[in-house]
């Protein structure tokens, strides 16, 4: 059973979360790795992050470029840690 969840909001997040995968793996932390947008699959999302306690979850690692509510959508309904990745854009540079 994962004890961690990394998500992101797309496919162009990997490079930088699955660096949060390397340093689990590393340390012999179970994690479980998903792509999820909430605003383009918002009844997807809900179901994860309300679901994730039930499934052993202790934190999520959450980030998402272009789209910094990710992180803050997942501390609404998860009463664990949440740790948002901020993402380096070219609008914000990440400072959103």
């Amino acid at each position: 059973m994962a004890k961690v969840g990394i998500i992101m909001g797309s496919d162009s997040d990997l490079p930088v979360m699955s660096k949060a995968a390397d340093v689990l793996a590393k340390l012999g932390v179970d994690f479980e790795m998903t792509i999820i947008s909430a605003h383009r699959e918002p009844d997807v999302f809900f179901e994860y992050a309300k679901g994730a306690e039930a499934k052993g979850f202790k934190v999520i690692i959450a980030g998402a470029g272009k789209a910094a509510h990710l992180p803050g959508m997942c501390a609404a309904l998860f009463p664990m840690p949440v740790i948002g990745v901020p993402m380096k854009t070219s609008d914000l540079g990440g400072v959103d």
